[in-house]
């Protein structure tokens, strides 16, 4: 879950907004705003930044690093959940795929209720399933009890998808229009932060040692730690997060609260972003970098113990240093689109070097020096998941006044697809031909990627719905 970008004009902050007040007030529009959404009553003109939205937006955060935490906290000692359970090293591959099969059929139903019943059900929702399961898992400390941890993991999958398509409707709903990229991208960090713990923490508290009854109070602790987290945090969900602010925080959103109910139709709006070209070129491309970011974190483990014997401990760390690297480079981006608004040009440009930068990791991961595959591992984590906010804020300005919660999970599902299919394909590729050969599908499914992205038309609509708006 995945974690962008708010195609806003930038908006000057009055100096009393840095008082102690409780909201920060960005220039009222006029009464009667005229915008591709339709038109805004007074009673939405004022525009106002509430202090409650960090709260909000660190909430959602907290309990998206702790699922992806859950996601990947097999994968990054897959060797050892093999021995301890008597199951194939694909078995527990599919403990990480799992989160991207399931995310495919409930995508629609939880979208349509995220845009019915708002925010606050879907947080709830998610934080609740995901503190579940995690309970789940301590009832399969045996090795007998392998279907238990299954069904503890597929549980937290069905988490992940009330986790995924939010950021981008969080960021909207509660910042403003030169804050709302920043905001998407610290969301996203979340996920990413529960992916790199999920890398550091499992190969620190579970060594790989052959007592069967030692592993099984090692792998306990993980599971009682990662639950406890998870409950706390499913109470102060039910305690700080909110549905919206008081006020719309930007225009576009203003312009999108005073539409009539009556007038949205969940159908109509996932038909009218699949007749997008735009956007239908931007869910493949986005499903082809992801898709292999996923198929690569999930295979990780088997890569590097490959080339160097014993070193899951450094594999872990390996894993941390591409999702770190890669929150920089979010991080980055979304400062750089809120101050620039190219859209275009910036996934353009990190779109290539993720391609560059899977090319080097592939010729280098072989060479026998682990300090080398640290550099390129942290190359290539800085802009293949520094794209993730991209794709959904970039997803957000061509599909504008369209709900941010379907566009998202369109591009998330794509994202499942594609990894799935690379992380069984290199999988297979990997056992029969070798770690090189598995890494250069990858590389041509980014080269092809790369070209793709090209083709896309900087279709920037919610940026000109606030021009408009200033204009008005």
């Amino acid at each position: 879950w995945a974690g962008g970008a708010d195609g806003e004009p930038s908006c000057a902050v009055p100096g009393a907004a840095h008082g102690a007040g409780m909201v920060l007030q960005e220039p009222a529009a006029a009464p009667s705003l005229s915008t591709a959404a339709g038109g805004v009553g007074d009673a939405a003109a004022e525009v106002q930044l509430s202090r409650l939205r960090w709260a909000v937006l660190l909430l959602f955060s907290s309990y998206s690093l702790c699922n992806a935490f859950q996601w990947i906290q097999y994968g990054s000692i897959n060797n050892v959940f093999v021995r301890f359970y008597d199951v194939s090293a694909f078995a527990i591959d599919w403990l990480s795929m799992s989160y991207m099969l399931i995310y495919i059929p409930l995508l629609f139903p939880v979208a349509w209720l995220l845009d019915k019943r708002g925010l606050r059900l879907i947080a709830l929702s998610g934080s609740a399933l995901n503190a579940v399961g995690a309970w789940v898992k301590l009832g399969s400390l045996k090795p007998h009890l392998f279907p238990v941890t299954v069904l503890g993991q597929v549980i937290c999958a069905v988490a992940q998808v009330f986790i995924l398509g939010m950021p981008s409707r969080i960021a909207s709903v509660w910042f403003g229009s030169h804050e709302v990229s920043t905001a998407c991208s610290i969301a996203v960090f979340g996920n990413q932060l529960g992916i790199a713990a999920g890398f550091l923490v499992p190969p620190v508290l579970i060594p790989n040692v052959e007592d069967v009854e030692k592993l099984a109070y090692h792998i306990s602790i993980m599971f009682f730690m990662t639950a406890g987290v998870a409950s706390v945090l499913f109470i102060l969900v039910i305690i700080v997060f909110k549905e919206k602010p008081p006020n719309p925080p930007s225009r576009a959103q203003a312009s999108i609260q005073s539409r009539p109910t009556a007038e949205y139709s969940y159908v109509q709006s996932i038909l009218r972003l699949l007749r997008n070209a735009n956007f239908l070129l931007l869910m493949v491309t986005y499903g082809l970098n992801v898709g292999c970011f996923y198929a690569l974190s999930t295979l990780l483990n088997r890569m590097v113990i490959h080339h160097y014997p014993g070193e899951e401990v450094n594999a872990g760390r390996i894993g941390l240093t591409i999702v770190l690297s890669g929150m920089v480079g979010a991080l980055i981006s979304g400062i750089w689109l809120d101050k620039t608004k190219t859209y275009k040009q910036t996934t353009l440009v990190v779109y290539i070097m993720s391609l560059v930068g899977m090319i080097v990791y592939t010729f280098t991961l072989s060479l026998g020096h682990l300090w080398v595959v640290f550099v390129t591992a942290g190359l290539l984590g800085f802009f293949m998941t520094g794209y993730l906010p991209l794709g959904f804020e970039f997803a957000a300005e061509l599909t504008y006044p369209e709900s941010e919660g379907t566009s998202s999970g369109l591009l998330n599902v794509s994202a499942q697809i594609f990894g799935i299919a690379f992380t069984i394909g290199q999988g297979q590729i990997m056992d029969r031909f070798g770690t090189k050969a598995g890494n250069l599908l990858l590389c041509s499914v980014l080269f092809l990627g790369t070209i793709m992205t090209a083709f896309i038309k900087a279709d920037l609509r919610r940026q000109q719905a606030n021009l408009e708006n200033e204009q008005t």
